[in-house]
């Protein structure tokens, strides 16, 4: 469910619609949610001293496709013959992602499984499939262990990266235990939640002990006297961070180049979610994603024990829920360089780099298009079909289609008294056209990928609960089964 930017409008929509599922496995409620990982897996040889976790939010096998054949038309390819940075990967798997509640899943219950071994509820982040959403009494005894606490305990050093909110789901995930996605922070915690223990989402950032965080989401983290949403009028909690830490903070990608690295880095670069990438000019004051994952590899790179890095590109979901293919193709791009920077830059024998998704979108490539049809065009046969050979295929209603399009959203066709499907927009700003009405674009149900290269990537195979990536990560750090 697309997020909106401000927390008081997070806090007033809390609710999530999705449905419920079934399941033949047998889970062991109410406090685990676990499911073993299967008697073939094996390991490849070698220990990692570095995890890289880069997560595309939303990206589907059908985004992945679609952004393969984008990036190359880019380059001035057909398309189809273009290869991904990660898809040249020797281990891949298929992931299951629903959640203990929802047969499709959010960001917060998927981004949880990787980051703490046990699938739970939609809408939770930290806590077991036990916990009632929204009600922060009911967590107490449904903590689970952080991926990103046990990384710090074990003397490593820990990054976390995202072009979305860093209050949002998938970075909350590595840090973060909260029984709302929405409390991301204290002016989204509802009156009645208020003073029983439990903390918002910017506070536990602030408090945890990360090395570098980047991404967007400031008015979390400040009262209206600093233009946040704090309750606290004249809040400032990264001064109140960097007082207790020592540590740098950050507001450009200016300042991001200039940090020293002789502390821990805090970067906050814009209100909310961070530019798309289609809407940035040439003097944007932001890092790209690629500028923030050079940066986090470069210095989490000096601690001599390791590190955990987990990058989210969270704005190819937001261009899906918009019905805006292009904006989320151009994310999945920046995504792809970002991952190429970290190839280039990291040692294969001793950093097992892992690429997936949190969960996919009701996104749709179809219409027989011709090799090389613009991707985000209209639908043009391939030659010889008689005809035209550059007219666009007709429907039924005598009306031409997009390659691209969407099961549901804000893109559906009004059929108006007397009014027939309008010509489809095309072009990297388009609103595809979708079938079912709704405000935003829904999450899809279907598995998505895992590659994965790197010592410990031969666990990654076959198909896969999500919350056996954790596992995945413990096993190629040599850490015991928890």
């Amino acid at each position: 469910m697309i997020r909106t930017p401000s927390l008081a409008a997070l806090a007033a929509s809390a609710a999530l619609l999705l449905g419920g599922c079934t399941t033949t496995n047998n889970y062991n409620y109410p406090d685990k949610a676990r499911v073993a990982a299967p008697a073939h897996e094996t390991q490849a040889a070698g220990k990692a001293k570095n995890v890289i976790l880069f997560i595309g939010d939303g990206m589907g096998i059908s985004t992945v496709t679609a952004a393969r054949i984008y990036a190359g038309q880019k380059q001035g390819q057909s398309g189809e013959e273009y290869v991904l940075p990660f898809e040249t990967f020797d281990n891949v798997a298929l992931v299951k992602t629903y959640n203990t509640d929802a047969q499709v899943a959010d960001s917060a219950g998927t981004a949880s499984a990787m980051h703490t071994g046990v699938k739970t509820r939609i809408g939770v982040l930290g806590y077991g499939p036990g916990v009632t959403t929204g009600d922060c009494a009911s967590g107490s005894g449904h903590e689970l262990g952080l991926l990103g606490e046990e990384v710090k305990q074990r003397g490593l050093a820990l990054g976390i990266v995202s072009t979305a909110r860093l209050t949002h789901a998938t970075p909350a995930s590595v840090y973060a235990r909260s029984v709302s996605r929405d409390w991301e922070g204290d002016t989204a915690i509802p009156e009645d939640q208020r003073g029983r223990g439990c903390s918002d989402i910017a506070q536990q950032l602030v408090a945890a002990p990360f090395d570098v965080a980047l991404g967007g989401g400031s008015v979390a983290f400040y009262g209206k006297q600093n233009g946040g949403l704090r309750l606290d009028d004249s809040a400032d909690l990264p001064g109140d961070w960097q007082a207790a830490t020592g540590g740098h903070f950050v507001t450009t990608a200016a300042d991001l180049a200039a940090a020293p690295a002789d502390a821990p880095l805090l970067g906050l670069f814009s209100p909310s979610h961070m530019t798309y990438m289609v809407d940035r000019d040439a003097e944007s004051s932001e890092p790209t994603l690629t500028d923030m994952t050079a940066a986090a590899v470069t210095r989490l790179a000096g601690d001599p024990d390791g590190f955990y890095l987990m990058v989210e590109s969270g704005r190819i979901d937001h261009g899906h829920h918009a019905g805006q293919a292009g904006y989320a193709l151009e994310e999945a791009v920046e995504f792809a360089r970002a991952i190429q920077w970290a190839i280039d830059n990291t040692d294969p024998a001793e950093t097992l780099i892992m690429v997936t998704a949190d969960h996919s979108h009701v996104f749709t490539i179809a219409g027989y298009p011709r090799r090389g049809n613009d991707i985000l065009g209209l639908v043009v046969p391939p030659a010889g079909g008689g005809g035209d050979d550059a007219d666009p295929m007709l429907a039924a209603d005598g009306q031409p289609y997009t390659t691209l399009g969407y099961a549901n959203g804000p893109g559906a066709v009004k059929h108006d008294a007397g009014a027939g499907r309008p010509t489809p927009e095309t072009g990297v700003m388009a609103h595809q056209q979708a079938l079912v009405p709704l405000g935003s674009e829904t999450h899809a149900g279907e598995d998505v990928a895992l590659y994965a290269n790197g010592p410990g990537a031969g666990s990654v195979r076959g198909v896969m609960e999500q919350n056996l990536i954790y596992d995945v990560i413990r096993k190629a750090y040599g850490w015991p089964a928890d």
